[in-house]
This record gives C-alpha cells, structure tokens and sequence, in this order.
C-alpha cells in the first residue's frame, strides 16, 4: 500500500511539474503575442519572435534565424538572426544578461538600441549578408521551402547534408527548420537550434515551436501588408522615389540620430534646369518621361543609406547620413555629371544642386532645407549645371 501511495505521489509531483512547464511555456507565449501587437513593422515583429525562441524565458535556443524569400530577384536572403558567433560570444551575452536581470521585455527592448547602433551584433550582420539563388542549386534550404511543417535534423542525421550551402555556413548540428507560408506560398524559412550548449532538442520543444511559427507566419503576413501600404502612400506614384512627405519624415529621423551620435549629415536640394521650356517643346508626356528617367538616373548613383526623393515638380532632394561635406559634395559631382551625360528625347538636361551640412550649416530641419534651397538657387543665378555650398 505505501508503495503504491508513494508511486502515486511521484506520478502527481511529475503531473504538477509539466502542468507548470505547458502553463509557463503558454504565459510566455501570450506574453510575446501582446508584444508583436504593438508593432506592425517587420522588423521589430521578426525581433520579438527570433527573442521569444532564444530568450531564458522562452524557448531559449542558442540560435534563432530567419530567411525571407525575395520573389523579384529570385533569392532566399539572411533577414535576421539571434545568438551569438561562438561559445566566448555566447558566455560574455549570457553573463551580461544576467548581471543586469534582463527579463524578456528587456531583451525585446534593446532592438532599439541595435536600431541606432552603426555596428549590428555579429551574428546578425553575419546572418544578413547570407543569400541564396531561388532554385535547386541552394540544395536544402530551397527543398525544405516547399515543405510544410516541422523538419527536426538530428545530429547523427548532419552527415548528408555536409556540403550543403546552408549546412556548412551556420556549421549546423542538430536544429529545427521550417518554411514560412503566407497566403499558400512560401515566404521564409525559420531555423533554430543549440550549436554552443548542444542541448537535445525535445518533443516539447518541437510542440511550441510550431506554435511560435503558425503565429510568426500571420504576424509577418500583416506586417508585410502593413509595409506595403507604407511604402505607396510615402511613394510618387511618377518616378517610384519616395516623396516629400518622406522626405520631411525621414529628415526629422536621421535628424535626430545624427545629434545622438555626433555623426555629420547632409542634404541636397536639385532641379532640373530649363524643364519647363522642354515641357513646352514637347508635352507634358515627354516630360513625365524624362523625369522618370532622370529619376532612375538617380538611382544608379544611390549609396548605401541615402534617401532620394522626388520634392516636386522637377525638383529633387536626397538626405545623405553619416556623410560630411566634402564626400556629399563628391556624391552631388557625382550625380551631376551622370545627368549631363544622359540623353533624352534628343535633348541633354543638366541639374543645379545646392547642399547643406549638418552640423556646419544649421541644427534643425527647417534651417538645413532652407540653406540648400538658398544655395541651389544661387547655382540657378550663377549660370545653372553646377553645385554650390550653404554657408
């Protein structure tokens, strides 16, 4: 009978144990639910989730990672990835994390920081500038797109997989994979696994993480929509640049890093010069086709972080970050000469450009604008296809 008593005590103590992991694991999963509610931006979503399966008070992998799928350039590109490059990485994150009582909000939390940061966190840059071509020389990670559901990959299991791209640039071992749909397509892909502790991989943790994937599939799905409907009310429906509105909302942002980081910034204020006189040679259409065209012009001498933006009418402006006079004069020379060189309709256009500084030429957005708009209509006076400086 007290066999039987303490049998039963130990089957209750082992019920009440996992009662208290599914309640747990189930609080945790409510709780990062009620996080992604409070953004619809794709990254800070895809944040949240990679922090939900690698926090301690999560599902607390090693490494979380997702690829998302770019249809138009046919590739499965690295999007992000959370964890550390190797076990002296993971030990110092780790200490860190517990030195300062970091909870899951805390975690969550310091994307922002990341945000503002020029240095990413190594395995994320690392993560980002993974790229695979859509198509069956990619080997796994293209096979297992087409793939609903769970794949566990046990360590004994690796060996086949030994020169596959994906396999031999994340060095994996045993991991969990699975693709991302979104509207009966394959979006993405998820990848987690424990390749600094090397902790097996549990049903249980299969279980959740399914969970964590059903719901990363409709966060991302309306984060997605939620950009896309961003990006057309912030575009020129014209020249496909972003448009003024952006403009004066981007400029407020980097605005703002800039005086946080004491990094210099720059602007450029240009026009088309005698636009009008072409437009009335040859019609309104020729000139929204010219203006397309000097727009993609532009583009071509698009650098890393500038946003290009259409004013108005044949006017244009770019906000350069990070970027100190002499080198966005460099950037402005640049441009001008590319538009020099650009025949269109017959006709070759030039452009004046005016260009402020910060912090040289003023501190606020309104006093920047105005000074390159100043100096571009003294480039207008002083004979037109040139570049001059605020002061």
């Amino acid at each position: 009978m007290d066999e039987n008593i303490k049998y039963l005590q130990e089957q209750a103590k082992k019920l009440k144990e996992e009662a208290e992991k599914i309640r747990y694991q189930l609080y945790i999963f409510y709780e990062l639910t009620k996080a992604m509610r409070t953004t619809l931006r794709l990254e800070e979503i895809v944040y949240i989730i990679l922090t939900g399966l690698t926090a301690h008070q999560g599902l607390a992998f090693n490494r979380a990672i997702l690829f998302l799928v770019d249809e138009e350039n046919k590739k499965i590109n690295g999007f992000m990835g959370i964890g550390p490059m190797d076990s002296q990485e993971a030990n110092a994150i780790w200490r860190s994390i517990e030195q300062q009582k970091m909870d899951l909000y805390d975690l969550i939390k310091t994307y922002n920081r990341i945000k503002e940061e020029k240095l990413k966190p190594k395995f994320m840059e690392f993560i980002q500038s993974l790229s695979f071509p859509l198509s069956e020389e990619s080997g796994f990670i293209y096979d297992v797109l087409w793939e609903r559901g769970t794949l566990h990959i046990k360590e004994n299991k690796i060996n086949e997989y030994e020169n596959d791209p994906l396999s031999s640039q994340l060095q994996l071992k045993e991991f969990l994979i699975s693709s991302v749909w979104i509207k009966d397509k394959p979006s993405g892909l998820i990848i987690v696994d424990n390749s600094i502790t090397r902790k097996p991989i549990t049903d249980e943790d299969i279980r959740i993480f399914n969970m964590f994937v059903e719901q990363a599939s409709g966060a991302i799905e309306n984060s997605q929509a939620f950009e896309d409907t961003l990006i057309k009310s912030h575009t020129d429906p014209l020249t496909s640049l972003w448009n003024h509105g952006y403009f004066q909302y981007k400029l407020d942002e980097e605005l703002m890093k800039a005086k946080a980081k004491n990094y210099p910034l720059s602007i450029l204020m240009l026009d088309l010069d005698d636009f009008k006189k072409f437009n009335d040679t040859y019609g309104h259409m020729q000139g929204d086709e010219a203006l397309r065209t000097i727009s993609e012009t532009l583009k071509e001498n698009e650098k890393t972080q500038s946003v290009i933006c259409r004013y108005g009418g044949e006017e244009f402006s770019v906000i350069l970050p990070a970027t100190n006079r002499e080198d966005a004069l460099t950037y402005a020379e640049g441009i001008r000469k590319k538009v020099s060189e650009k025949e269109i309709f017959g006709n070759r256009f030039t452009v004046s450009i005016g260009l402020s500084n910060y912090p040289n030429d003023g501190l606020d957005k309104d006093t920047l604008i105005k000074k390159a708009d100043v100096a571009l209509y003294r480039a207008k006076r002083e004979g037109k296809n040139k570049i001059v400086l605020a002061f």
